[in-house]
Order: C-alpha cells, then structure tokens, then sequence
C-alpha cells in the first residue's frame, strides 16, 4: 500500500496536536505516509511552532511519517488523498471584532451565531471557493474534511456553490452530546443510540435505550434541569424551559440558548464584554499560553490545556471519518453533508446536520422524520439566513447580507440591524474584497467603528 497523504490547511492551529494524536492513534488502519501542514504568512510563527511539536510526536510514536510545512497551498495539495481544512480568516482578532461589536450594539456577540457567525462566513466562503478551484486541478479524487467555522455553512458552500461532493463537515457539538448525556441518566457512554437532524449548531436529537429501544429523550430533558452535562464548556449553561422541550418532542443542541434565552445570554455576554472578558478575548489568551507550551523541545504529546481551547473532539472526529472513507466502515456519525430526503420539512440538496453512515462513498444520512411545527419553522427560517449570506459572501452583495441580518433572530431588525452591517463590514475591509466599493461608500458617509477594542485592531491593519 502507497499510504495515504493528508493536507491540512490552518495547519499551525492550536488544533493540529489533538489532530496528530488522532491520525497516531489510528495508525494501524489508517497508514498515513504524509502530512502537510498548510498556512498563511501572518501564521508563519505558529505553523512552525506546532508543526515541530507535530513531528516530535509522530517520532515519539514509532511511526515513519513526515510533517511537511508550506505556505504553499498548492505544493501541498498535489496529489493529496484527503483534505483537511482549520483555518480562520484574519485569525483571532477577526474573532474578537465579531464578538465585540455587535454587544457593543446591544445584540449577542458569538462566533457562529448571530452578526459574528455571519461575518465568518463572509470572510471565509470566498477563501474555501478558491481551496476547491486548487483542489479541482491538483487533486481531483480527494475527500475535503471541513471543520472551518461555521461549519455547515461552509460545507454549504463547498457541496452546493464550489460542485465539490467529496466533502463532509463536521462539528463537536454532537460528540459531546453522546458522550454526556448518557450520564446523565445514569447510563453509561454507548448506552444510548442518537438521531440527529437539523443544521449545524442548531441541531435537535432523539435518544433510545440500546437494550429497551424505549425512547429517553424526555427523561434526559428532565434531567437538563438539574445539570446539563451535554452544553458545551464555553456556553453559559442556562436552563432552558423544561414545558418547551418536552413540547417539542426533540432535544436542542446547547446553542439553542442563544435563540431560546435570548435576554439571559446577552446579560452575561454583556457584563463579559465590559470586563474585556469575551469568549474571543479569552480564548486568544489560552492560545497563548498552548504556543508556550508547544515551544518546548521536550514535549511530544498533546497538553491538557487544550481542553480548554474550546472545539475539544473535533479532531478526532475528523480522524475518524477519514477512517471511516478510506476503510468503508459505515460508523454512524453526526455529520454536515447533502440532506437527502433525511429532513422532509427542508430542500432534499440543502446541507444539513444529521446522523449518517460514512462509507466510501461518504455520507449516507438516516432519516430524522418531521419537527414539530415550531421546530420546523425555526430550522427553515435558519436555513434561509445560511443560503442568503452565502450568496452575499461569493457576490460581494450588499443586499442579500442586509437581507440575511434581517431575518437571522440575533440580530435586532430594522435599521439597526443595517447600521451593526454597516460597521462590521467596515472594520472587516481587509478580508472583504469583494465588498471593496461598498466599503469605500460607508466610510465616505462617514460609517467608523465604535467599539474601541475593534477600532484599534482596524488601525493596526488587524
């Protein structure tokens, strides 16, 4: 066997040790000959940071595999067999504008959700569109494993505006779900079989007794009440209401609370972002403290700090899908990937999140069955918000961005909403080519950026 050549691109994420530790640990089924680890100039430091403990740990292993480092994307990407992709256009500090500035309006500040998970996407779709283009003319046979944020948006992007079908995305959100919620009932982690449907970070589920096959989705709803160890560590884990859940016949994933406690996450997301103490703020200083700790030459093995990173398991759920591909296992997993017919209440080619068997062919996805009418309609209103900013990321379109902050729940409607629009897409200039002549206009009428901490990363060129 030839072995298989792997590509990541953001390679010099703080991510890629748990990556390494998942391709070691599957060496035996997965034989790995190459791995490429891919970045931008801006990120030449770290790439070369965690790209030297990455060897380390693949010598420490026994295994014969070489780290490759390139700022060449399409170096890399000759021939590769599977495609990963990590990255996050203008870093940390793009993180940290689309957090502060919509509380700076008032409104929630998230990463994926909201006016922040919008910008992502329009910072990131054009950069992925051009990854496929390389793709399509160096390496036309390989498997794309998406886990750039917002995931499914991208996988949105990649699957039904790129052509490319060889792509599946991923999230840890679910991983956490089945590992947590068992516990929660008293069972134990493999005890319980998931179905999940709906759209990324905004996923529902079912849960069943492997050995009964009885439905437990309503004694674990009762169980969130007390404790709920499935939310993820960086969501403030405020109760939802318990008559709503068991209304709804399904179980939310834990960003619901952004859309479903809407008032209760803002106020804490508001008292944050007055201490300087955003999520993003936050996690830029425990990449700097993983960066630390990665410079030791002594070290070969993934830190437990990288736990707190935020985005614990997506490696390994990215390992085990390729996994999966290259040994047609059919593991069910969670996964981003052409609905299908799998959600009956949304477009058969629309992306969605749901439980699939991954085979060769990739994803095979299980049937989810109708939502209740209030879950439905949230799942499609979602789904619109996705498609239309997509279209104004790949288009440069003004209007289908103002469109979609209209309609996404977070963001509050009506001129406020085109005025927060107006300001990020300001301070955002840098990764927004395609909006180059309509940020020109905003800033000759005179549109700034407000939040101080922002308006400095803008003057910085950040």
């Amino acid at each position: 066997m030839k072995g298989v050549k792997i590509v990541t691109i953001g390679g010099g994420s703080s991510y890629t040790p748990e990556l390494m530790q998942g391709f070691i640990k599957r060496y035996n089924t997965l034989p790995i000959r190459e791995i490429w680890l891919v970045d931008i100039p801006d990120g030449k430091k770290k790439l070369e940071i965690v790209g030297a403990l990455a060897q380390r740990m693949w010598d420490a292993s026994g295994y014969d595999v070489k780290v490759h480092l390139t700022l060449d994307r399409r170096e890399a990407l000759k021939d590769a067999d599977f495609v990963t992709t990590q990255f996050r256009v203008g870093l940390l500090n793009a993180r940290i504008k689309d957090e502060r500035i919509p509380l700076s309006h008032g409104m929630i500040g998230q990463e994926t959700n909201g006016a922040g998970g919008m910008f992502k996407l329009l910072r990131t779709a054009p950069v992925i569109a051009q990854i496929i283009q390389d793709m399509k003319e160096l390496c036309p046979n390989a498997w794309l494993i998406n886990f750039t944020n917002p995931s499914g948006m991208i996988t949105e992007t990649v699957i039904r505006q790129c052509g490319w079908k060889k792509c599946i995305g991923l999230c840890n959100v679910p991983v956490n779900i089945m590992k947590n919620e068992p516990v929660m009932i008293g069972k134990k982690e493999g005890d319980l079989d998931f179905v999940f449907g709906g759209l990324n970070h905004f996923h529902f589920h079912r849960a069943y007794d492997k050995k009964t096959g009885q439905e437990v989705t309503h004694e674990i709803a009762r169980a969130m009440m007390k404790d709920d160890k499935s939310n993820m560590a960086n969501i403030q884990n405020e109760k939802f209401l318990l008559d709503q859940l068991l209304s709804m016949d399904c179980l939310p994933c834990g960003y619901h609370r952004y859309y479903y406690l809407t008032s209760q996450m803002r106020k804490k997301e508001l008292e944050d972002y007055a201490e300087h103490k955003t999520r993003a703020e936050m996690v830029k200083e425990v990449e700097h403290q993983l960066f630390e700790l990665y410079k030791d030459p002594a070290l070969h093995e993934m830190p437990e700090l990288l736990g707190k990173r935020g985005g614990k398991y997506y490696s390994d759920a990215a390992c085990e899908t390729i996994n999966a591909i290259y040994n047609d296992t059919g593991r069910v997993m969670v996964v981003s990937t052409e609905n299908k017919g799998a959600l009956v209440d949304l477009d058969p080619q629309a992306i969605v999140e749901v439980s699939a068997r991954i085979t060769r062919h990739g994803a095979e996805p299980i049937a989810f069955g109708r939502m209740e009418p209030a879950v439905r309609g949230m799942v499609q209103l979602m789904k619109a918000m996705e498609e239309t900013i997509i279209d104004a990321a790949l288009h440069g379109d003004y209007g289908k961005a103002l469109e979609a902050f209209q309609i996404n729940p977070l963001v509050d409607h009506g001129q406020c909403a085109q005025d927060l629009l107006n300001e990020m897409l300001v301070a955002n200039e840098k990764y927004l080519p395609k909006f180059h002549d309509k940020v020109e206009e905003l800033k000759q009428a005179g549109v700034t950026v407000q939040d101080e901490t922002a308006r400095q990363l803008c003057e910085k060129g950040l």
